[in-house]
């Protein structure tokens, strides 16, 4: 089949590879000139395992190629889609202006029937605006045909979005015609093992689907990370109660880990666009609203002991002349994505307070600069950041965390302490090695997340 997609951002790139990868001829647009040369030549511009060499691959056997060109891709398509950003607006939005234009672009450059698909992240009744920009421009050039608008939301998580596209645990197609379904379908058809996870449903309802899903998720994070404060405060670890909730087949294990909070380019969006949708709707979602709120108060929690553990009695500056050794930048592993990451909060309030704040993340750390510039200290290197510092604070979960040297950590820290973020660690092995262990919400066996 023959495809293009507009954008080559995080979801253009996996759909567009993936697609190439099955057998499909695909045309990747972007405005962005030196993104599109960088392609050309091999460079990719984001991190993802498994993603590059599935670009090169397909773009050396003649499957997937890039371009500036709106209209040769346009035309040379059956199936447009629209995978560009949704950035929220000032009061949390989705701003929809970078979809709409992509929509009359291809009303402009149309010359036969096509199915114009919502790849990106938006609001429920954006269809019905695409639809409207195409018709648009389609009326203006005094041309009459026939286009199909399909909502088919993206189910990726960053780290693994290859895998989630090649072997899916489901398809969502929202659409309102019989015969672009089954197109749609055959597109999906060699990636889906079982097609009871191909699920065709309305347009709005496969537009909210992708808000409810993240919505969900977000508020299973907050509510873990509300339970690892209250079993802090009441002697209990959140461990333990993870494993007692999650063995309950309602409810299960994914999500319930406690950490800094969530980040990314998912959920901290969709979660404020849902509650401003449900506001344009004149409905109060109370509930993600306190998600919401949870998630930036949780941000602030590995800071907080921090200062507890190490601050001065200077109220402005507690941290003045402690130094933080941080491993973890990203908002979670396997990407170098650090939009909305916990880490952007936790190390502007240790510079406020004061502190030298050192810093180490396998993939991150060219992200990191662009934020913090010369205000931190980096290092390649995991340990070499651990020299003299106070305290190791773990914030990213990377798998190069979960079994260091703590023979090493402990020699080069000025003093034994460890503030971990993502419970990588037992306690009663950190106890018995000389730690002095901060996790989250632990309690149980005489070892507390809360600094005493």
């Amino acid at each position: 089949m023959k495809i293009c997609i507009f954008g080559a951002g995080y979801v253009g790139l996996v759909a567009a590879a993936c697609f190439a990868e099955s057998g499909n001829s695909v045309i990747t647009v972007d405005i962005d000139k030196t993104r599109i040369d960088n392609l050309k030549q091999g460079i990719i511009p984001i991190y993802e395992p498994g993603l590059k060499e599935m670009i090169l691959r397909n773009q050396a056997e003649g499957r997937l190629s890039f371009t500036l060109d709106m209209e040769e891709a346009v035309k040379a398509s059956l199936v447009c889609f629209i995978a560009v950003g949704t950035p929220p607006g000032e009061d949390g939005s989705a701003d929809l202006k970078y979809v709409l234009g992509v929509a009359r672009n291809i009303g402009q450059a149309m010359n036969g029937f096509k199915i114009i698909v919502d790849k990106s992240t938006v609001p429920v009744g954006t269809a019905d605006k695409v639809r409207a920009a195409v018709q648009e421009e389609l009326t203006s050039r005094g041309a009459s045909m026939e286009f199909d608008v399909v909502s088919n939301p993206e189910f990726l998580k960053e780290g693994a979005a290859i895998d989630d596209f090649m072997k899916p645990d489901r398809v969502v197609i929202g659409c309102d015609n019989v015969r672009t379904a089954e197109i749609m379908k055959e597109l999906y058809d060699p990636f889906m093992r079982r097609q009871s996870r191909m699920i065709v449903m309305d347009i709005r309802s496969a537009e909210m689907t992708k808000y409810a899903a993240n919505a969900m998720l977000a508020t299973r994070i907050s509510f873990m990370n509300q339970i690892a404060g209250l079993c802090e405060r009441m002697g209990a670890d959140v461990m333990a109660v993870r494993e007692g909730i999650g063995s309950d087949s309602r409810i299960g294990y994914d999500f319930l880990f406690p950490g800094p909070g969530y980040g990314g380019s998912c959920f901290p969006k969709d979660v404020k666009a849902l509650i401003k949708s449900a506001e344009e709707s004149n409905y109060d979602f109370l509930l993600l609203k306190a998600v919401e709120d949870v998630n930036e108060l949780q941000k602030e929690v590995l800071a907080d002991k921090l200062v507890k553990l190490l601050g001065s009695p200077d109220e402005e500056q507690p941290l003045t002349g402690r130094t933080i050794a941080c491993w973890g930048l990203s908002f979670k592993p396997r990407t170098d994505d650090m939009r909305e990451a916990p880490a952007l909060t936790i190390i502007e309030r240790l510079l406020a307070a004061g502190a030298t704040v050192r810093a180490h993340d396998p993939e991150a750390l060219k992200e990191a600069k662009h934020h913090f510039g010369d205000r931190i200290e980096y290092s390649s290197n995991q340990y070499d950041i651990l020299d003299g510092a106070d305290a190791l604070t773990i914030i990213t979960d990377w798998h190069e965390y979960r079994n260091p040297d703590f023979d090493h950590i402990k020699g080069a820290l000025r003093q034994p302490n460890i503030v971990d973020g993502r419970n990588l660690y037992k306690p009663e092995r950190m106890a018995s090695a000389g730690f002095n262990y901060i996790p989250l919400g632990r309690c149980g066996g005489g070892i507390c997340g809360e600094v005493k």
